[in-house]
């Protein structure tokens, strides 16, 4: 490297580093205050989310019953109106990883804290803060930041739970045309899965202990706790459960719009595939749906669902 290229390196990463602080200068800074849900807790949004989860615990029913602790973040969202509460400097931080551009947001992860159980009737009232922002990270996606905020969710003045939310915010990475699709992330607790996918069968997790059937698999069992499984292989008969129609963002690899299915196997488990065979137009829940295997290129072939009949 010549030492006018040095210089140059140089000169990018301090105008980075610069960056960078002007971004962690708005860590601690509110991004939602005094923030009140728009809802107050109540049974039938508890029932509808209990039914789309398949979770069918009692103690989310009844004169009883309490709020599942995950919907936390339920009674604080804004719907497609938003809220009021979003402070200015939430807004400034965003635009300024607009203008450097960071124009593309996906969201990454959770974390959730329970202070104690929220019941119907409840009135939700919440801030929230810019808990942290990441040095500029590389991803599969492209290059940006993290952006994790805090949202302390409270009844009556009391805690009654925390929720964080991290996106990415980053500015698309160069794909060359006709790129293949993403490769899944095999590991220690999904192989089996994948190895039973290459000889075209696809594997449910079976608990040892208590025959309860899992999917996607996990290292143990969520209803008995044991760590040790069998699998059961699927016939593949199913009913489309739930769908949703992908339109944007567009992806080189895939081309809208398609279908993004959750697809009810007839053993009791869901999985989440493709569903073809039909225009996504005229896909509807409950439609039935027969599994193959498709091969999308040298190295990668994966389930999806066709519909039966045409539809």
């Amino acid at each position: 490297m010549t030492a006018g290229g040095a210089e140059d390196v140089s000169a990018r990463s301090a105008v980075a580093q610069e960056f960078t602080a002007r971004l962690k200068a708005y860590e601690g800074r509110p991004a939602a205050v005094a923030g009140a849900g728009k809802d107050l807790v109540n049974a039938p949004m508890i029932r509808h989310w209990c039914e789309a989860m398949g979770d069918t615990n009692p103690a989310y029913a009844g004169p009883d019953a309490i709020a599942p602790p995950t919907m936390l973040q339920v009674w604080t969202m804004g719907g497609l109106s938003g809220h009021s509460g979003r402070t200015e400097a939430f807004d400034e931080l965003l635009g300024l990883l607009d203008e450097a551009g960071c124009t593309s947001v996906v969201a990454t992860d959770c974390e959730q804290e329970y202070v104690r159980p929220l019941r119907p009737g409840d009135e939700v009232t919440f801030d929230a803060v810019i808990e942290s922002v990441s040095d500029r990270k590389r991803t599969k996606l492209g290059t940006g930041y993290f952006v994790t905020t805090r949202t302390d969710v409270r009844v009556a003045g009391e805690p009654v739970g925390t929720h964080r939310f991290r996106i990415l915010k980053y500015a698309p990475a160069r794909v060359k045309p006709g790129a293949g699709r993403p490769r899944p992330v095999i590991n220690r607790d999904n192989a089996g899965f994948w190895e039973g996918v290459a000889r075209h069968r696809l594997l449910i997790q079976r608990c040892a202990g208590c025959a309860t059937l899992r999917f996607p698999w996990l290292p143990g069992c969520g209803a008995c706790g044991s760590p040790e499984w069998d699998t059961v292989e699927a016939g593949g008969e199913g009913t489309v459960y739930s769908y949703v129609v992908m339109h944007h963002p567009p992806f080189p690899a895939f081309d809208p719009p398609y279908v993004v299915g959750l697809i009810a196997l007839a053993e009791g488990v869901r999985i989440v595939s493709n569903v073809i065979g039909v225009p996504y137009d005229k896909v509807r829940i409950g439609m039935p749906v027969r599994l193959e295997f498709r091969r999308y290129d040298e190295e990668l072939e994966l389930p999806v669902f066709r519909a039966r009949d045409g539809g």
